[in-house]
């Protein structure tokens, strides 16, 4: 079984019918990369994985355990680290508190944060500094360095790329592919020059179902599927 294992959840929005036997795969060491055009149901997959939504049909194994029923809070325990679109920071909080804030104590905490902040540089400058005054790139650095201290082993990334500039995605799309060596990503990411050039595998969603999924570099040759799905010429 893989590392995260979705078998055909549903899941309903108020009265809205969103995800429609979502089925996916996410191989231990690997980034698997979910695309799909706005409201596709990406965004809902990755909080009915985390728990925020309740899923009315199907199940959700993460490291061979049945995790859906879960609370949000003891999904996290079990190692899922997750990195909202909004990115989830607390901006009167220190770069410094922040991570402090992450769970997880002694040596190996210590590694994580030494690690993160070897990845991301930029955050060493503002140790000290509140979070607000960051930019969008170095908090969603922080976010994402966050989420790794907590987790334990799978991290779900919403969008990271989402409103930052071409050297700030180029530094996010290094980072993230680095972060192999030491996790497992599941990446939603709507700019596909990034994520196809970090992910292993693909899944499309449209109309919250997954209408094809492969390796990606069958994806990089698939003209037709890109235009079809993802509006890519």
């Amino acid at each position: 079984m893989a590392l995260l294992q979705v078998n055909n959840i549903e899941t309903y929005l108020d009265q809205f019918h969103i995800l429609q036997g979502v089925s996916l795969a996410v191989e231990k060491g690997t980034i698997t990369v979910l695309f799909g055009r706005n409201g596709a149901g990406k965004t809902t997959t990755l909080r009915s994985v985390m728990g925020f939504h309740h899923i009315a049909h199907g199940e959700i194994y993460y490291d061979r355990t049945q995790v859906n029923g879960l609370s949000t809070h003891l999904i996290s325990r079990k190692g899922i680290g997750y990195v909202p679109e909004n990115q989830g920071i607390f901006h009167d909080l220190t770069v410094e508190e922040t991570f402090a804030l992450a769970r997880g104590k002694g040596e190996e905490a210590e590694e994580k944060i030494e690690w993160m902040l070897e990845l991301f540089p930029d955050l060493k400058q503002f140790w000290h500094k509140k979070s607000g005054i960051l930019s969008g790139g170095q908090k969603q650095m922080l976010a994402i360095s966050r989420a790794f201290i907590n987790s334990d082993g799978l991290l779900l990334i919403d969008e990271p790329s989402k409103g930052l500039s071409p050297i700030m995605i180029e530094k996010l799309m290094i980072a993230i592919l680095k972060m192999k060596e030491k996790t497992t990503v599941l990446l939603v990411e709507q700019n596909f020059m990034m994520a196809s050039q970090i992910g292993d595998y693909f899944y499309i969603m449209d109309n919250g179902k997954i209408v094809h999924n492969g390796f990606m570099h069958e994806l990089k040759e698939d003209k037709e599927m890109c235009h079809k799905y993802l509006g890519i010429s």
